[in-house]
C-alpha cells in the first residue's frame, strides 16, 4: 500500500492550476495594458495604433519566457541573449507602468486615500511582474506530467540469487544481463489500451545516440523519432524531442571539439 507521500495528486489539479494561472496572466496583462496604452498616447503614437504598443512589450515578455524554457539546454550564448531581451522588455514595462502611475498621482487631486509617489510606483510594478511570473508558472505546470505512477517497491534479492527467480545466478547469466544493459534500454511492455508506451527522457537520449545523423552531420529530430518508434515506443511530443536533440547536439559538439584539439 502506498504512503501519502507517494500518492499521486488528482488528475484535475494541474488543469485547475493552469486555469487559475491563465486567469491571473490575463488580469495582469489587462492592468499593464491600460497603463502602457496611455503611455503610447502620451508619446504621440497614432490613436489607432496605441493598442499595439502594450502587445509589443508585454507580448514579448511572454514569448521570451517561453523561449528561455525551450532553450534551457542550449549553449550559454543564445540563452544569455534571450535573457537580456526578456530583461529589457520587463524593465521597459515596469518603467512605463511606474512613470504612468507617478505622473497621474502628481497631477490628479487627492479626493480620498492619498499615497506618495514611491508607494504608487511600487504598486504599479505588480502587474508586469505578475504577468511574467504567471507565464512562467503556466509553462512549468504545462510541462509537468498530469499523473505519475509511484514505483513499485520490491524486496532486495537474497545473496547469490537473481532478482527475478531467486535462484542461484550462474556467471554466464550475469554476463548476458550485463551485455543487455550495455546494448540499450529495454522497452517496457505494451499497455492494455494497445498504444505503445511513451519513452522516458533517458530512453529518448539513449536511443537518440544510436540514431543516424542528419544533414551536415547534425542530430536529426526526425531520425530520432524514427529510431524511437522502431523500438516500439512513442516519442512523447515534439518539445521533448527538441530538448533531447539540443542535449545530444551539445554532446556531439563537445566530442568534435575534443577531436579537433
Amino acid at each position: 500500500m502506498s504512503s501519502p507521500s507517494t500518492t499521486a495528486p488528482p488528475a484535475s489539479l494541474p488543469v485547475l492550476i493552469r486555469t487559475g494561472v491563465a486567469l491571473l496572466a490575463v488580469a495582469a496583462f489587462a492592468l499593464s495594458y491600460d497603463a502602457l496604452r496611455q503611455m503610447a498616447a502620451a508619446s504621440h503614437i497614432h490613436q489607432v495604433l496605441t493598442y499595439a504598443f502594450p502587445l509589443v512589450i508585454d507580448g514579448f515578455i511572454a514569448i521570451g519566457i517561453g523561449a528561455l524554457l525551450v532553450l534551457r539546454t542550449a549553449p550559454l550564448r543564445p540563452r544569455l541573449y534571450v535573457s537580456a531581451l526578456v530583461g529589457i522588455a520587463t524593465a521597459t514595462s515596469i518603467w512605463a507602468n511606474v512613470l504612468h502611475a507617478v505622473r497621474l498621482n502628481q497631477q490628479n487631486p487627492h479626493g480620498g486615500l492619498a499615497l506618495d509617489d514611491i508607494t504608487v510606483g511600487v504598486i504599479s510594478t505588480i502587474a508586469p511582474l505578475a504577468l511574467a511570473g504567471a507565464v512562467h508558472l503556466y509553462l512549468l505546470v504545462q510541462r509537468r506530467p498530469a499523473h505519475t505512477e509511484p514505483a513499485a517497491e520490491t524486496p532486495p534479492p537474497e545473496p547469490g540469487t537473481s532478482p527475478a527467480t531467486k535462484e542461484p545466478a550462474p556467471a554466464e547469466d550475469e554476463a548476458d544481463a550485463s551485455d543487455e544493459q550495455v546494448a540499450g534500454p529495454k522497452p517496457p511492455p505494451v499497455p492494455e489500451d494497445g498504444q505503445p508506451p511513451i519513452a522516458t527522457y533517458e530512453q529518448v537520449l539513449a536511443i537518440g545516440r544510436t540514431a543516424p545523423l542528419g544533414r551536415d552531420h547534425r542530430v536529426s529530430r526526425r531520425h530520432m523519432e524514427t529510431a524511437i518508434r522502431d523500438k516500439g515506443l512513442r516519442p512523447g511530443g515534439r518539445e521533448r524531442l527538441e530538448e533531447a536533440k539540443a542535449t545530444l547536439q551539445a554532446e556531439l559538439d563537445q566530442q568534435l571539439a575534443k577531436t579537433a584539439a
